[in-house]
């Protein structure tokens, strides 16, 4: 099998189109829908990622979705999709399934959808291809960790829960994974953090990464959480915990969730202060999941790690990871959450067939639409907005920054992922400390403590971080020298960390080149970056999105490609 779509089915529905075992389109339909967290199925996405490869459904070798559970409703979309068992099934699970859908997942009933909505027929060699839940995050980031194929290393993977798992152990080598240890519901530390988070108030999915950023303003409790939290020790859990069944209900294609526990966790708070909260809940999961991943490097003899699932977007456990000096290389797959599994199920189900290829290493997530220069001053004649296209934009844009501007960044192709990483970016100079104040609050219009990011030259990492390495997607935070954190205050967090962007000209020649213009005349070679969008919506797609989005916030410049807009006038 060469060509494979992947499919996330559900919450933060994605779908991805490898071909020979290159990435060639990645995109979630939230970015399509405007709907964040989009969980209808993502024929947006299907769709683009389909024209894009230059193929249609027919020329695919094999569909490719992340879970056990076999959902109906793939035969509707996708006619004559012959069904094959997932790698975990067990002979009575196949036997069920056939007796149920028959050798091929065709219906038997009519059509269940509406004549105008898109069909993607597929020839008899397509086949449909179930990968556990936690092997496709496990895949996601082994595949694209760069290591030859000799190499071993550990992969960790840690979520809420997917499949009945929540914590899994891998050893990838020889293009093969091979799960050593897993746990279940009861060792879910993403479960516990996302309770703490719905007892502040903020909603699962989403608000963790608040819980992250108002940690460091407060202090640690020390032993606040003792019996509400799994407990690991040598890398294995020693104590799990009874987790209530997560409830959950309906909102605009996507679904609220609600952890029981978090009823108990805010009584328990009581007077604590929130920040104190947050602190200590940041320390438990920091504490345990160093006493699960340490330990299992030991144990593999490897200094290689590769990390996956919803939990490692919490970046401040990458960066204790990496602090710990045990690791010498260290892979966040940078879409770790769900909608990073349309990925992995497409890269595992290749693999697997085609073990002696050797996987292509990340260098770039840029992997969404494009909007040529005609598309965009269509877009702007439409609307009777004023523009300019001058001669020198890098320049210009730089010096925009470097006058505290406050400017919309819209490139090239989408990037994939949660992360804006240069090409659909709200960008400032981060030499003042209150910018951060002002772009929460007259841009993306959220709670005043929430941090802010940096885009950084590669080449002048040195000079910011502590223990550098490369680190493109945002996944990771360090300590930021103490030359520097004076210098760039908007972009350091309260307790002395940063979550970098480094950059390198081959990889986004246009952003290089503009944070060096930056640079060359402020001397720091750094910016602010932030993802383009406001609270609550998903990142731009369009270069209508980014219009609507330019004038419905405090951004003072928008820059769609080669031309610049302006809300003042000149």
């Amino acid at each position: 099998m060469k060509k494979i779509l992947g499919i996330r089915l559900g919450h933060d529905a994605t779908a991805c189109l490898i071909v020979d075992g290159k990435i060639i389109a990645n995109v979630a339909e939230e970015r399509f829908t405007r709907k964040k967290n989009d969980g209808s199925f993502p024929v947006n996405a299907i769709s683009y990622c389909l024209k894009t490869g230059g193929i249609t459904s027919a020329d695919l070798d094999g569909i490719a979705v992340p879970t056990t559970s076999y959902n109906s409703i793939f035969a509707a979309f996708f006619p004559n999709l012959a069904i094959g068992a997932a790698p975990e099934q067990t002979s009575s699970m196949r036997s069920c399934i056939k007796k149920l859908l028959g050798k091929s997942v065709q219906a038997s009933t009519p059509d269940p959808l509406p004549t105008y909505m898109p069909r993607f027929p597929v020839s008899s060699k397509c086949r449909f291809i179930q990968i556990p839940h936690h092997k496709a995050h496990a895949a996601s980031a082994y595949y694209t960790a760069g290591l030859s194929k000799d190499e071993k290393t550990l992969v960790l993977v840690m979520d809420g829960k997917g499949d009945h798992s929540a914590v899994s152990v891998w050893r990838g080598q020889d293009n093969r994974l091979e799960r050593l240890a897993s746990w279940g519901e009861e060792g879910s530390l993403g479960r516990f953090y996302s309770a703490a988070t719905e007892a502040l108030g903020w909603r699962h999915g989403s608000g963790e990464w608040k819980l992250m950023g108002f940690a460091p303003y407060g202090k640690q409790q020390s032993g606040f959480f003792d019996g509400d939290h799994p407990v690991f020790k040598d890398g294995e859990l020693v104590r799990g915990c009874q987790f209530a069944p997560v409830q959950r209900f309906p909102d605009r294609g996507t679904w609220h969730y609600h952890m029981q526990e978090s009823i108990s966790l805010r009584a328990k708070m009581g007077d604590m202060k929130a920040e104190d909260f947050a602190a200590e809940a940041q320390s438990v999961v920091e504490e345990q999941a160093l006493n699960l991943a340490l330990p299992w490097l030991e144990r593999e003899g490897t200094r290689n790690l590769c990390c996956a699932g919803g939990f490692f977007l919490n970046v401040k456990v990458n960066g204790l990871l990496w602090a710990s000096g045990r690791i010498d290389k260290h892979w966040i797959y940078p879409d770790p959450g769900d909608s990073g599994l349309a990925l992995g199920a497409a890269m595992s189900a290749y693999f697997e067939q085609h073990p002696e290829q050797q996987a292509v290493p990340m260098e770039h997530l840029y992997y969404g639409p494009e909007y040529d220069a005609d598309t965009i001053e269509a877009a702007l004649n439409s609307r009777r907005i004023r523009y300019t296209r001058p001669e020198q934009l890098i320049k210009t844009v730089a010096k925009l920054l470097s006058e505290n501007k406050i400017i919309g960044w819209y490139q090239g192709r989408m990037e994939a992922g949660p992360r804006a990483l240069g090409n659909r970016s709200i960008l400032m100079s981060p030499l003042e400390s209150s910018n951060k104040d002002i772009i929460n609050a007259s841009v993306k219009y959220r709670e005043a403590f929430r941090p802010f990011c940096p885009s950084m030259l590669a080449e002048k990492k040195e000079d910011y971080l502590t223990r550098p390495r490369m680190e493109p997607f945002m996944i990771t935070a360090f300590d930021v020298t103490e030359e520097k954190q004076d210098k760039i205050p908007a972009v350091v967090h309260v307790d002395g960390t940063m979550r970098p962007q480094t950059v390198r000209a081959e990889a986004n020649p246009r952003y290089h080149a503009l944070i060096k213009a930056f640079g060359d005349i402020t001397g720091e070679y750094v910016i602010l970056n932030t993802s383009f969008n406001v609270r609550g919506e998903p990142i731009v797609n369009t270069p209508s999105d980014a219009i609507k989005c330019f004038y419905d916030s405090g951004l003072e410049y928008l820059v769609l490609g080669d031309y610049l807009i302006s809300k003042y006038d000149e």
